[in-house]
């Protein structure tokens, strides 16, 4: 496995406490797991749940593999393994005790090493319901800067691994959120979508925390989607403690707290002290809470490393609870079993229809600094999604087996959700784990999709013998290098992950010269145009190859296909540079004016237009021992007041052609960017190039992108909840409570997963950018958005990572390129306006993959294995609606696969895009024949007609919203396959298929 290591050397503690549990008895555990194994509480008294459990980061101050063996000792005392020995054993050793684990990762890492007889142990005790399995997920994911798309993926993978090793008791239904920084509304829809009944989170805004304990409102039903209705409301819980005990209760051995003495002939006696301030602190946090119940987070960060510390002192923190205090009745629990209780109590419940971004700590101290932290390792995030989906799609498609290596590649993405992974919120040596990590599975990845496609195109009747030619793999093409375009003569086999067929710009690294473009499946010339690489490019810190030119053309490839072009060198060539000042195509006009800042009008909209600039703030620098001496960070940003212009030392270029028009503008030394308009195309391409970010001057830069518009945007803005709804925002402004900001650039950042957009009501005009990696964006003016694109800071944050995020590659700054997309217009006709842009936001997501095969000069001699019909194929028999994606495709197990179709538009969105949808599925696919379908929940890992969610009681005086009901559960065999789809809603399959053939 990709992350198995020699087992280091560790403490002497934690080896004495390794082993202990060597020597199991055997039992057979009749099944009495999940409500049904709850303990009874006392409805006269306050019922005290404790919760033991621990918080275990998969990496942040340590990597994932030294967490695990427990290694580094020096940077944090913590190791994974012997907090799962040490709490098997605690847990054998007193029936009556409990304990709750959440990171998959880990606990999947652990269960490869154990004996049979240890299995058995973890088995009956999860079948007891006294080892909960809670979240599930492969890791605890952040909520802010992930996309739905790969959080639908670490659930299903996580749940998969405790479906089959452990079985139904196994299964979670509660959402535990204790440690991200804010938490999404998407992320509370996908949990009520996956089953769950509930969800615990730890973090939230001060200011809304003490509201919400004034109004007693910790508890409530948040209402997850405006599209799903009551499908997707989940109760939710914020905790009191945001997970740690009581002030005075920690018992671990990280921890200083007294323990409880009970030696009457000690000294240090201190049991009716300890019992006293227990019932006082208990009852303090009772008085913010609805019910009789409360619930006590008994653990912290790697805590139960030795795990009879805190299980001791639990046992006596209840038996004389029990025996000194009537009023209160103090056992172990668990998150379900609290959320039962709770349930009984048979109350009505506030609500909440928003999220809870941006989260502060305190008035200096906004968490909005890793929305945009380490950008590239966001971007590769992003990439590992592509690489994956294509990866699994081609396997379902084509039947290739490569289950181990896909099983590392889901595991590995995983790992990238946890919320100190593409946050940007690790150490530089984890940053740098995790980048290991994603790049050999995407390594594997692409050898997938090579054998997959090479398979694809032999699986054809007329083919005479099985072609060998290689297919290779570009990994840096976003810095316009590939070893293998270099050749004169070469084929580009492009995959589309995308369920419609696209016509995309390909951009192809090459020598300078003239060439030729053949489409092979019907031996078609294909427009092309050579473009300089500009010079900011071409010295990137790293980049090793000698291309200096790009090869443009548009390629149409079909869905979930590929298709095959032929390009040749025919001779040496210059590109024209055009001295005009302006380019332009049927729908922009771009020119750059005397301050060297772009201008952009609308040709179509007269009354439409905007400008771009770069800009940057300086950030905070303080001791932060004092909140109003808060550093920005790798967490929070935290800009000094006035924002501060780029000065423009540079100049432009301009090339003009029949496929693109590029300006290529050199700002400063350090900051450049490529406008681009594309024949036909109605976006306009920003590829921006930030970096190495100067801090010679001692000065850390937070710098931004800023497109000024003259809509009349009313001081909101709208930005997208993980990839996927869309949420209005208002400047200086929170729908639950009056919000009060110290910091109002930080206080006004959101989380720009793929989208931001603005409207102007009376002009019917909309301005959309979208971003291919998540960033921290805002509308400061009305008009504007802006967008950080890369930060890079002097001073820690103190939040706990030790270190300044002063990332350097190649022994310089790092240099960062990314790309935006500007959209916008009139949406007069809504329909068509909304269908290119959520067309090209997928497009953004899941970009086609290029493979190149080097050709002889003699070129046709190459192809004569395949005729053109085998060099373009698609996966789908027939087209989809446009308002219909398919989300998931990918082989599951027994001769199935999985299946997930989504509706990518929400309610009231258009007119007609909006409105349910009916396809038949039986035919859907080109390579095999659907036999039986049968639905599960979003996770797939329970028959949908078998989930039965918790039902909970919504106060009178809220809006009564309409009972939304799914559709009905879907069960076919052999008959004719119809699935139905809502607004926004996401629907998920096993099923059976047969290769077709062919």
């Amino acid at each position: 496995m990709w992350f198995d290591v020699l087992v280091p050397l560790v403490s002497f503690l934690l080896l004495f406490t390794y082993g202990e549990a060597a020597s199991i008895p055997r039992r057979t555990v009749t099944k009495t797991c999940g409500y049904e194994a709850c303990p009874a509480v006392d409805s006269k008294k306050l019922n005290v749940h404790l919760v033991a459990h621990t918080h275990d980061d998969v990496g942040w101050l340590k990597t994932v593999d030294q967490y695990y063996f427990g290694s580094r000792t020096r940077i944090q005392k913590a190791g994974v393994q012997y907090i799962l020995d040490s709490v098997i054993k605690a847990l054998l050793d007193n029936p009556d005790r409990r304990f709750i684990y959440v990171e998959t990762a880990f606990l999947w890492k652990w269960w490869l090493r154990q004996n049979e007889e240890t299995k058995e142990a973890v088995r009956n005790l999860i079948n007891e319901g006294r080892l909960e399995i809670i979240g599930g997920g492969w890791s605890m994911n952040d909520e802010a800067v992930t996309h739905y798309h790969s959080l639908v993926d670490q659930y299903t993978w996580g749940f998969r691994r405790l479906n089959d090793t452990f079985g139904s008791c196994a299964r979670p239904h509660i959402g535990w959120q204790i440690d991200p920084f804010g938490h999404s509304r998407e992320q509370a829809s996908l949990f009520a979508q996956l089953g769950f009944d509930g969800m615990f989170f730890g973090r939230l805004d001060y200011q809304d925390k003490e509201r919400r304990l004034q109004d007693k409102a910790m508890e409530f039903v948040w209402k997850g989607s405006s599209n799903l209705g009551s499908r997707a409301n989940l109760f939710t819980v914020a905790l009191f403690n945001t997970y740690s005990p009581p002030p005075g209760f920690c018992f671990d051995i990280l921890c200083a707290d007294e323990p409880i003495i009970d030696d009457p002939s000690s000294p240090d006696y201190n049991v009716r002290e300890r019992i006293e301030q227990f019932s006082a602190s208990v009852q303090r946090q009772a008085a913010f809470y609805k019910t009789n119940n409360i619930i006590l987070t008994m653990g912290e960060d790697f805590n139960y490393q030795h795990a009879e510390m805190w299980f001791t002192n639990l046992d006596r923190l209840i038996r004389y609870s029990k025996e000194m205090n009537t009023e209160i009745n103090v056992f172990y629990s668990t998150p379900s079993c609290y959320l039962k209780a709770v349930n009984q109590a048979n109350i009505q419940w506030s609500t909440k229809t928003d999220d809870f971004f941006p989260y502060a700590s305190d008035p200096h101290s906004y968490w909005t600094g890793f929305f945009s932290s380490r950008p590239t390792i966001k971007f590769f995030e992003r990439v590992g999604n592509n690489i994956l989906q294509i990866s699994k799609q081609l396997s379902a498609l084509t039947n290739v087996k490569y289950d181990e290596e896909l099983e590392y590649f889901r595991e590995a993405m995983g790992v990238m959700q946890h919320h100190d992974a593409v946050t940007g919120t690790e150490k530089q040596l984890v940053a740098d784990d995790y980048a290991r990590i994603l790049y050999e599975n995407i390594q594997q990845g692409t050898k997938i999709i090579s054998e997959a496609i090479r398979k694809w195109k032999a699986r054809k009747y007329e083919v005479l013998e099985q072609p060998t030619q290689e297919m290779y793999s570009c990994m840096q093409l976003n810095i316009s290098s590939c070893p293998y375009t270099e050749d004169e003569h070469f084929m580009l086999t492009i995959y589309n992950p995308l369920s419609f067929t696209i016509n995309t710009p390909m951009r192809v690294p090459v020598q300078e010269g003239k060439y030729t473009i053949v489409d092979l499946s019907d031996n078609s010339d294909i427009r092309s145009q050579l473009v300089p690489i500009p010079t900011s490019v071409t010295v990137i810190p790293g980049r090793e190859r000698n291309t200096t030119h790009e090869l443009v053309f548009l390629a149409t490839i079909p869905a979930l296909g590929y298709n095959s072009y032929k390009i040749v060198k025919l001779s040496k060539g210059t590109p024209q540079i055009d001295e005009a000042n302006f380019i332009e195509n049927e729908f922009y006009h771009i020119s750059v004016d005397k301050n060297n800042q772009v201008s952009v009008r609308w040709k179509k909209e007269k009354n439409m237009n905007l400008t771009q600039t770069f800009q940057y703030y300086e950030g905070a620098e303080g001791n932060n021992e004092k909140s109003e001496n808060r550093s920005s960070g790798a967490y929070i940003f935290r800009p000094k007041n006035v924002i501060h212009n780029l000065e423009s030392t540079g100049s432009y270029k301009m090339y003009k052609g029949s496929v693109v028009q590029e300006i290529h503008q050199k700002v400063n030394n350090w900051v450049s960017q490529v406008i681009r308009l594309y024949n036909t195309k109605e976006y306009i391409e920003f590829e921006w190039l930030v970096g190495p970010i100067p801090v010679e001057d001692k000065i850390g830069k937070e710098v931004v992108t800023k497109y000024r518009s003259n809509l009349n945007s009313a001081g909101e803005f709208y930005t997208d909840s993980n990839g996927r709804e869309m949420l209005k925002r208002k400047r200086n402004y929170r729908p639950t409570w009056k919000v009060q900001l110290d910091e109002e650039v930080s206080g006004n950042y959101y989380p720009v997963t793929s989208k931001i957009f603005l409207k102007d009501e009376e002009k019917s005009l909309k301005l959309s950018v979208l971003t291919d990696r998540t960033e921290g964006g805002s509308s400061m003016e009305d008009g504007e958005i802006e967008l950080m694109v890369h930060r890079r800071l002097l001073r820690d944050d103190a939040f706990g990572v030790g270190e300044a995020l002063n990332e350097s590659a190649f022994g310089e700054g790092l240099v960062v390129r990314g790309t935006h997309y500007i959209f916008g217009g009139s949406v007069s006709n809504l329909d068509e306006f909304m269908i290119k842009e959520k067309s090209l936001t997928l497009q953004t997501l899941l970009r086609p993959w290029t493979f190149i095969t080097p050709m002889r000069e003699n070129s046709a001699s190459d192809n004569e294995n395949y005729l053109p019909s085998m060099l373009k194929k698609s996966g789908l028999a027939k087209a989809l609606p446009p308002n219909v994606h398919i989300l998931t495709l990918e082989p599951w197990k027994d001769d199935t696969v999985l299946l997930r179709l989504e509706h990518i538009f929400e309610v009231g969105e258009t007119e007609n895009l909006s409105k349910p949808v009916e396809i038949n599925i039986q035919d859907l696919f080109s390579t095999f024949i659907i036999l039986s379908v049968e639905e599960t929940t979003l996770g797939g890992n329970q028959w949908l007609a078998d989930m039965n969610r918790m039902k909970w009681e919504i106060e009178t005086n809220d809006i009564l919203e309409k009972e939304e009901n799914s559709s009905q559960p879907v069960k076919v065999e052999e008959q004719m396959i119809n699935i139905l789809l809502k607004p926004m809603e996401i629907r998920t399959f096993v099923v059976k298929i047969a290769v077709r053939n062919v």
